[in-house]
């Protein structure tokens, strides 16, 4: 079949430039017919929308049989969207696998902790790292570049979908080739028994085939072997993504490359950082889905929390690639969309255009019902459309950092075994710079250049030589690092430090840590009853209540004592600092608490000079785009009043001020200012 590129290039689609903002949706034609195309493009270009995202989860309506493709029918799909100005994201749908494709290659399947061979009744069962299963995906990939490389409709290439999300499968296939795995890392069993602790239980590795697959949890699990092979699992899916760009970068040199990069799953968690710190996947994207109530802020900052750890430090424009449509309440969904420009986000892309006929998500609300008439959810994506076209001139904004926090993926499984996981921590430190209307970067230690002044240190338990060294340096050269409990408790190995902790870092931050305490056994002694997980803190001679399941035995050394617990049976340092090099190294004695972390950050920020964001109210998120222009967005349900110095003039209605207005609730607005 001729693969028939396309050279007829006219304007550029929309999505291929670097400026602007977009609005588009999900849409899936091969659930309907030409005459159901049309109708769609006419409506989606009356509602401004300018991008659809096609393709994915349909691998088997592009290759119905094994190498007989069908892209005829698409052809019309692009050609019409192009006629009504609409640019494509074509997703590259290698996942769910076609059964034809499990049939010819039984090894695809995945199969469970006990040995059951699973059915592919749902998306996402596929062995991504079985040899069978990458030979055809980077065939099909190959076709499917190759033949709309050059279409005027394409904005982008999607690599892959949800790529973290589907089970892990421990086959006797995935056993092999994490022996070959262990040989390539360790060598010889001697090597591969220290790293794993072999003398515990009796567990010595004689030979490499003497390794079997680690259960999963940690109910009897030892915890190095699991380490390693959420590592390999991780690595297996680095390089299937890596291979797919590759196949991009091959047949349609220059394309921009996308994704919902939802890595973070909690069935197929894997390591992102490895792809994102080469900037290939330029326009990094994600699920946006911060739940349907306007009143769930919580929901919302997970949401923008989820875009930060996706993007890392990467300074292209991101794009959500989906955006809530559902039974989100009125409003909600335009709330959301100008809290994810705050971040940096130049496409909010709706899931899903039309609510599903059949299968999976069919009663999931989209901005068009089953019959083909528009709800209201379309009428509000109308209203984004309308008034991004008036200020996307000025955007995406490019965050300007001088925050960091920490996120590092052996950190995250291995914290399987404490109370609350790291990226739970994670994220508690990245609302609380969040909160302040402030940049942050999410970044990988061993990979970043830290090039910031202040580091948060979220309960990264796994600490390696790169990233200890890298945290020294940080600190030596001014910087301030914020470190939380069960931080540097691990090697790289996943074994516990037998040296002081935190492991490598006890000079920098002039303590020992050693045990812990429970406060709801030491609360039996304090107060007189147990299951109390509260505990107080006296920080700089403000008492603190907060909620802890540990805290930690911190021995100061050279460090000065800020904070200790209160009402316990004695008063135990929790919050020491420590002068080091240039730079200050503090530590909490507990894990990420914003009661404890807004105690500490505020007197950093000032001591480092930090820029603080646009003065407002609590509960409204503000951004200086640039010199001239501040963005604003009452997060709350009562009207805030907003102070200026002087003159401004809104580029959403045209209404001028002089000296502040009044931001309605829920709402925002976008001003140019004489200063």
């Amino acid at each position: 079949m001729n693969d028939r590129p396309r050279n007829d290039l006219a304007s550029p689609a929309p999505g291929t430039q670097a400026t602007g903002l977009l609005v588009g949706a999900n849409y899936h034609p091969h659930d309907s017919d030409p005459a159901t195309w049309r109708r769609d493009a006419a409506m989606m270009r009356e509602a401004g929308i300018t991008v659809v995202r096609l393709g994915h989860l349909a691998w088997d309506t592009f290759e119905p049989t094994d190498g007989e493709f069908a892209f005829e029918w698409f052809d019309e799909v692009m050609d019409l969207m192009h006629e009504h100005g609409i640019g494509v994201i074509l997703d590259i749908a290698v996942r769910p696998a076609p059964l034809w494709l499990h049939r010819k290659h039984p090894s695809i399947d995945v199969v469970d902790p006990n040995g059951n061979r699973l059915y592919a009744n749902h998306r996402y069962m596929d062995d991504v790292g079985d040899p069978g299963f990458r030979a055809h995906a980077k065939r099909f990939a190959e076709r499917l570049v190759r033949r709309y490389a050059a279409h005027p409709a394409l904005a982008a290439f999607g690599i892959d979908n949800e790529p973290g999300d589907g089970p892990i499968s421990y086959s006797e296939t995935v056993r092999e080739r994490f022996v070959d795995w262990l040989r390539a890392k360790y060598e010889t069993p001697a090597a591969l028994n220290r790293a794993w602790a072999g003398q515990r239980w009796s567990r010595r590795i004689g030979d490499f085939e003497d390794v079997g697959l680690p259960t999963p949890g940690n109910g009897g699990a030892a915890p190095e072997r699991v380490l390693d092979f959420r590592r390999f699992v991780s690595d297996e899916v680095d390089a299937y993504l890596t291979e797919l760009l590759d196949v991009v970068e091959t047949h349609a040199p220059g394309a921009l490359t996308t994704t919902n990069m939802w890595y973070y799953s909690p069935l197929r968690h894997f390591d992102f950082a490895p792809i994102a710190y080469t900037g290939r996947l330029n326009r990094a994207g994600n699920g946006f889905y911060p739940g349907n109530s306007i009143l769930d802020g919580d929901g919302l900052r997970h949401a923008l929390f989820g875009m930060a750890r996706i993007q890392y430090e990467n300074t292209n424009p991101f794009w959500c690639t989906e955006f809530t449509t559902m039974t989100a309440t009125p409003g909600s969904i335009r709330k959301s969309a100008y809290a994810s420009l705050m971040l940096g986000n130049q496409l909010v892309c709706g899931w899903t255009w039309q609510t599903m006929h059949a299968g999976e998500e069919q009663f999931l609300q989209g901005m068009v019902d089953w019959d083909g008439r528009p709800n209201r959810k379309l009428d509000e994506y109308r209203r984004i459309a309308e008034e991004f076209a008036k200020i996307g001139s000025h955007f995406p904004y490019r965050p300007e950092a001088e925050i960091a926090v920490a996120l590092d993926f052996p950190s995250q499984i291995a914290s399987a075994a404490f109370p609350e996981r790291h990226d739970a921590q994670a994220q508690t430190a990245f609302e609380a710079v969040l909160d302040r209307n402030l940049d942050a970067r999410i970044v990988d230690l061993s990979r970043s250049a830290l090039d910031y002044k202040l580091l948060i240190v979220p309960g990264v338990l796994v600490l390696d030589e790169e990233a200890a060294a890298r945290i020294r340096s940080f600190v030596e050269r001014g910087g301030t690092a914020i470190m939380t409990s069960y931080s540097a408790t691990l090697d790289a190995d996943g074994q516990a430090f037998d040296t002081t902790r935190p492991g490598r870092l006890a000079d920098v931050f002039g303590i020992r840590v050693g045990s812990y305490e429970e406060p709801q056994f030491l609360n039996e002694l304090a107060r007189g009853r147990t299951g109390d997980h509260g505990v107080d803190l006296v920080v700089g001679g403000e008492r603190i209540a907060l909620t802890t399941p540990r805290f930690d035995v911190v021995e100061p050394g050279s460090a000065e004592v800020l904070g200790t617990t209160a009402g316990l049976d004695r008063d135990h340092p929790v919050v020491t600092v420590n002068e080091y090099g240039a730079g200050r190294a503090v530590y909490l004695g507990v894990p990420a608490r914003r009661e404890v972390l807004d105690a500490v950050l505020d007197a950093e920020i000032d001591r480092l000079g930090i820029r603080r964001g646009p003065a407002v109210p609590a509960g409204v998120m503000a951004r200086r785009i640039d010199g001239d222009h501040v963005l604003y967005l009452n997060l709350d349900g009562e009207p805030k009043p907003i102070e200026l110095p002087g003159k401004a003039v809104s580029l959403l209605n045209g209404n001028g001020y002089d000296g502040g207005f009044t931001l309605g609730a829920f709402d925002a607005e976008f001003v140019e200012t004489n200063s």
